[in-house]
Parts: structure tokens; C-alpha cells; sequence
């Protein structure tokens, strides 16, 4: 007796032998090969698309024979004129197995394809959103076997795509008649994480998007990504209007204490900038509002619990208590978004600690430390830094209160990175000359054809990452000393060392506007150097460790960052330079992966329960840390690695050099 059609799928390896004119698709279903379709098999998606090898198995290979497999019908053919079919590619919903074969299963084609790949020490993401398509034929109403158009629903679910126990909310019963009817009894569902029914439409719907927000407290940033895809296709990002009522998350927390009903000014200007993001890339990427169907949003604690409407004043006094601490998951409505279908679902990835919150979640479901060898470091640079230490045996976390500096806030020439600005800074060490970059020019200042390139936009200020070379170059050259001082002595060496009332400051640029680094500029980047540092060194204290493995430094502000200048500064600890990264704005990646991949919501919520939460605010080192940290690099602690890749200041050059600098002047007062 013949045996079935054997036919093996690749890349999967998975086999089986089944009856001649079995579907593909079928087979594939019952080996449990990851073949995409929304459609159920009727040929109108074009997700299941294959790669067939037609033939017979051989100890010489295979032996190819066309009748192996079935040719094109009428629904493929027509699907390949509206849509186009690639030559070597079949819709295995509609192609039937008459022969062996070997099927190759696309990328594009898996469920669960891998979307992303970060650097190579990180994993790739899975793509498996929370929201799901599925295209049903529902049965028409009959008098003489009542049932509601609901069950009915739940019925063609059940049969067409074995989808059992689902619920089904009110506002979605409120309009499922007129859908059915409309679309003559064939609709398209959405279904959140194989549970609730969250809106339907009338035929066939193939669009699904989600939005993942990071709300910092500085600026908010929206990533629209295509779910079936996982591709990111539309981004955009605006300052957090809630900067009016304080710059830092305390002066808000204090806004709201002192003005009764302030955290709801606080939370409609945040709902209503979100809405206005969510119309931008709407618009870029060519889609309607109703195609938005999930959102995950990252936040620190107290940005989390305004956009939730919950008063914050608990987070600004001990014992900081979080009013809740898991990942939450409802209604977009709820939190009165509305440019989103009616039925998006929003997910809030969960805070770790009062001072640390779903946004360092967001950072470890990006970088990964908990699936790390590697003793790893993690700082996300901001108004509020979060800092992550460990590996995959323990992980600690806290924040750190930076404040505004590094972005450019507190500093007299400062402002945010914008087209004009001053963002890379050199210095040279004989004539102390300086030269810059400015967003918008590959142009150094000095080269030929700056100013015609820059008319445009002129120069403007200095932004973050410009204020930490630009000192870190003054450091280098000696005209800053390692406590910090601008060493007035310089004066004599070059005319940018000007006096400044009592202290000195340096002319950065002698154009219009006039920029001057000042002495107060530069107290300012230390005390907010300092509070990052101090913070990554308590972590390193409660680990009982002296050196790292490795340091990543995340957020849009440190993926700008150039590491080597943030060593020398003293804002991380010592390691080797060539394992300091940048990560980009890895909170805002944590939230893709979430909005991507519903399975890490659960494995972060996991997690975070086994993060080690430090708070700063009572630690007792934290002060001794912070005030060491002061020092250029560091007072206290030594950077051999650093010393290897850059020539530091000697210690004499640093302490009792020319007259003016700080040492010569406490021992002329003594």
C-alpha cells in the first residue's frame, strides 16, 4: 500500500505524512509550523506565503515533478493579480499536497519571525504582538435556532480558529449588528492576547498598528510600528508640556502640593501632547486612527502615575510609595485618549521602586542584564537618571537626581540639541584653540565652507552632549583643575580666559551669540556628575565589587554622549573603553519590545519581582560617594583604564599648578 506524501518544512525541520490534497496550511497547523494568516485560509491575506520545492525524496536529492503539488486556483490567481505573487511563492492556504515536498517557510512568513536585532550580545525580538487579526464567515440569524449575533461570533471563533473562552467587551457588543450586517456576515476580529474581543470590522481588515510611548519628564517620544511587521514606521517627539509647572519631577510633585487639584492640569497636558503624537504619526504613516488598536507606555514613577490620573505626592516624601507596582493593562479610553480605535488596549509597563519606574523596566527588557554573564552597568542619562547593575544571578536598581544640567538646562549657554547647536567640541592643548561641530554640519568650525553651511541656522548654544566634551576638553588641557575651578592662570597663555567677577570662564565661541563656559556651568555638570556616579557606586557597594564588565549608557541624551569624554569626566565608573556602549533610548526600546512581543510583559513583570530596589535618598555613602565624585574624574577613586586611552593631568599638574589654581591659593591663605 502507497504511503501519503511525506513533506518537511524548513527552516523549522518539522515532517509529516499526509493524504494527497491536504492543504499546506493545514499541514503546517498540525505540525505546529509558525505560518502566518489572518485570513483563515481563504486567500485573501497573503500572509501564509510559502517557498515550495517540488519532488521526490531520493537518496540523490529530489527528483523534481511538478504534479507533487496542486497548480494555481481561482482565489490564488486572483490574489496575484490584485496583489502581485512572487514567482517561487505560493499561498499555502490554497496549494495542496499531491506529492513529496519540501516547504520553506519565509521570514515574513512566521508568526513569530524576529524583527529586531539589537548588538550582538543582545537577543533578537520575537515578533508576537498582543493584538491579533482573524477574519471569520458567521453564521446568519435563524428563527428557528435562536441565538445572538454574539454567540454566533464566538461560534465561527471557536470552529474556524479553535479560540476558546473569549469575552467580549460592551462597547464592542454596542456596534457588533451593524458591522455583521454591513459586512454580510463576514467580519474581521481583533483579539487581545487570545482573551478579549476588542473590536470588529465589517469584511476583510488587514491593517493593525500600536504606538509605543516613552513619557520622560523632559520630552516624549511615539513609535508607530506596523504589528504584523514589527516594522517602525512612523516616529515623533515633543518637549513634555508639564516642563511649565517645574523642570524636575520634585517641582511638579511640589506643584501638586501646593495647588489642590494640580496633578489634573499636570495629567491633561500629558493626555492631550500623547494625542497630538499619536495624530503625527498617524498622518506620516498614512493611517487612520481606528487602525491604532494597542499602546505600551514607559515612564519614571511619578510620570507614570500623572498620565494615569493618580496623584503623585506620595512619591515626593518617605517611604515613596508607588500606589501600584505591576504592569497594567485596560482601555485607552480610560485614560481619555481617543486619537486611538475605540477599543485599544493600553499596556503600562511596571515600576520596580518609588524613585525607579517602568521606564529602567523598559531598560532591562531591552539590554538584558538579567540574561548576562557579564557584570553589566546600565545608565539611562537624564533629568532623573535610572542606574542597573548586575547579571544574570542578581540585579540591583536605583535612580539618581541629575537634574536638568546634561540636557542643557542650568547652563548659560545651554540648550536643547536643535539645528544650530554646539554638540562635539575639541580643544587644542598648545594654543588652547577651540574647534566645534553643530547639529546640521558635518563641518568642523575651522574648515572650510562652516560658515556658508551653517548661515542657515547660525550657531546657537551648546547642547548636552557639547557641554560634556567641551569640559571634559578644558579638563584635559588644564585650563579646568580637577576640583572643578577654572584655573584664572591660563589667562596668560590664551585671551578666552577671561575674568568673570570673582572666577574665570572660557569664550567657547566669539561670534553671535557670544558663548562662555562659566565657572557656575561648570559646578552644575558636576553636582549632576556627581549624584550618577554616586548612585552607580552605592549599586557597586551593595554588589561588594570594585571593577564592571561592561557599562551601556542609554536614553536619547547618552546615546549622544561620547563615552570616552563621559569617563573623563567622572559621570561612570572606570572600565575598559571598549566595552562602554551606547544604547540609544533603550526605555523607549523596552516599550517596542512590549508592544511587539506579549510574552516579555510577562517575563518583565517576572523580573522586576528579583530586582534589588536602592534607595539613594537614605543610603548613608550616598554623600560620601557624591562629594568624592566632585573631582575630576573622581577624587578618591582611581581610572586605570581610562589613563590608558586618554593622557590625564598628573596629579601636580592638577593640584599646584600656576598661580590661581586651588591648592596655591589655600596655602597663600593659611
Amino acid at each position: 500500500m502507497a504511503q501519503d506524501p511525506l513533506i518537511v518544512f524548513t527552516p523549522s525541520g518539522r515532517r509529516g505524512r499526509f493524504a494527497a490534497g491536504t492543504p499546506v496550511l493545514q499541514a503546517a497547523r498540525s505540525l505546529g509550523v509558525d505560518i502566518d494568516s489572518v485570513c483563515g485560509g481563504r486567500g485573501l491575506c497573503g500572509r501564509c506565503q510559502v517557498r515550495p520545492s517540488i519532488g521526490e525524496f531520493s537518496k540523490h536529492g529530489i527528483v523534481s515533478r511538478t504534479k507533487n503539488l496542486s497548480g494555481t486556483n481561482e482565489t490564488e490567481a486572483r490574489y496575484d493579480a490584485k496583489r502581485g505573487l512572487r514567482a517561487d511563492q505560493r499561498l499555502s492556504c490554497q496549494t495542496q499536497i499531491l506529492g513529496d515536498l519540501v516547504i520553506d517557510v519565509p521570514r515574513e512568513s512566521q508568526v513569530h519571525k524576529q524583527v529586531v536585532r539589537k548588538r550582538a550580545e543582545v537577543r533578537a525580538i520575537e515578533l508576537d504582538p498582543a493584538i491579533r487579526l482573524h477574519y471569520i464567515v458567521v453564521e446568519q440569524p435563524d428563527m428557528h435556532n435562536p441565538s445572538g449575533d454574539l454567540e454566533r461570533v464566538m461560534k465561527a471563533l471557536r470552529e474556524q480558529w479553535e479560540m476558546e473562552g473569549l469575552e467580549c467587551d460592551l462597547r464592542v457588543l454596542q456596534t457588533l449588528q451593524k458591522v455583521l450586517r454591513e459586512g454580510k456576515w463576514k467580519i474581521t476580529v481583533a483579539v487581545h492576547r487570545g482573551q478579549v474581543l476588542t473590536t470588529a470590522w465589517p469584511g476583510f481588515h488587514n491593517r493593525a498598528y500600536g504606538v509605543a510611548v516613552d513619557v520622560g519628564s523632559t520630552t516624549i517620544a511615539a513609535h508607530l510600528c506596523k504589528l504584523a511587521t514589527g516594522e517602525i514606521v512612523a516616529s515623533a517627539g515633543l518637549m513634555n508640556p508639564q516642563i511649565r509647572f517645574g523642570e524636575d519631577l520634585m517641582s511638579r510633585v511640589s506643584y501638586v502640593m501646593m495647588n489642590p487639584g494640580g496633578e489634573v492640569e499636570l495629567t491633561a497636558v500629558v493626555r492631550e501632547a500623547i494625542d497630538t503624537l499619536f495624530q503625527e504619526v498617524a498622518k506620516e504613516a498614512g493611517i487612520g486612527k481606528n487602525d491604532i488598536l494597542n499602546v505600551t507606555f514607559v515612564g519614571n514613577p511619578i510620570m507614570h502615575h500623572l498620565l494615569l490620573g493618580i496623584d503623585p505626592t506620595e512619591l515626593g516624601v518617605a517611604p515613596f510609595a508607588l500606589a501600584a507596582n505591576s504592569g497594567m493593562t485596560f482601555w485607552a479610553s480610560e485614560i481619555e485618549l481617543s486619537e486611538v480605535n475605540s477599543g485599544a488596549r493600553v499596556y503600562v509597563l511596571p515600576c520596580i521602586a518609588g524613585h525607579v519606574g517602568a521606564d529602567t523596566a523598559g531598560v532591562i527588557l531591552s539590554e538584558s542584564p538579567h540574561l548576562s554573564e557579564e557584570m553589566v552597568l546600565v545608565v539611562d542619562v537624564g533629568t532623573n537618571a535610572e542606574i542597573v547593575l548586575g547579571n544574570k544571578d542578581r540585579l540591583l536598581a536605583c535612580s539618581s537626581p541629575t537634574g536638568p544640567a546634561f540636557e542643557g538646562a542650568q547652563i548659560s549657554c545651554g540648550q536643547r540639541a536643535a539645528p544650530g547647536a554646539i554638540e562635539r567640541v575639541r580643544i587644542d592643548p598648545e594654543t588652547l584653540e577651540p574647534r566645534f561641530k553643530v547639529i546640521g554640519s558635518d563641518l568642523w568650525s575651522n574648515e572650510d565652507g562652516f560658515e556658508e553651511e551653517t548661515k542657515a541656522t547660525g550657531v546657537t548654544g551648546v547642547c548636552g552632549s557639547g557641554i560634556i566634551e567641551v569640559l571634559a576638553e578644558m579638563f584635559l588641557t588644564g585650563i579646568i583643575m580637577a576640583d572643578g575651578t577654572i584655573d584664572g592662570a591660563m589667562a596668560s597663555r590664551t585671551p578666552r580666559v577671561q575674568a568673570d567677577g570673582r572666577t574665570f570662564s572660557y569664550l567657547l565661541h566669539a561670534g553671535e551669540p557670544e558663548l562662555r563656559i562659566q565657572q557656575n556651568d561648570v559646578r552644575a555638570i558636576q553636582l549632576a556628575k556627581g549624584a550618577l556616579y554616586a548612585g552607580a557606586r552605592l549599586l557597586m557597594d551593595r554588589l561588594e565589587i570594585e571593577t564592571l564588565d561592561r557599562i551601556v549608557l542609554a536614553g536619547a541624551f547618552g546615546s549622544h554622549i561620547d563615552t570616552k569624554y563621559a569617563m573623563v569626566l567622572g559621570m561612570i565608573p572606570d572600565c575598559d573603553l571598549s566595552k562602554v556602549s551606547s544604547a540609544g533610548n533603550a526605555a523607549g526600546t523596552g516599550a517596542i519590545i512590549a508592544l511587539l512581543n506579549q510574552r516579555a510583559r510577562d517575563e518583565i513583570a517576572q523580573v522586576i519581582r528579583k530586582v534589588e530596589k536602592i534607595e539613594t535618598a537614605v543610603e548613608p555613602r550616598f554623600q560620601e560617594h557624591f562629594i568624592a565624585a566632585m573631582g575630576l574624574p573622581n577624587t578618591t577613586e582611581a581610572f586605570p583604564h581610562l589613563a590608558k586611552a586618554v593622557t590625564l593631568p598628573t596629579p601636580k599638574e592638577r593640584s599646584e599648578g600656576a598661580p590661581g589654581t586651588g591648592r596655591r591659593r589655600r596655602r597663600n591663605r593659611s
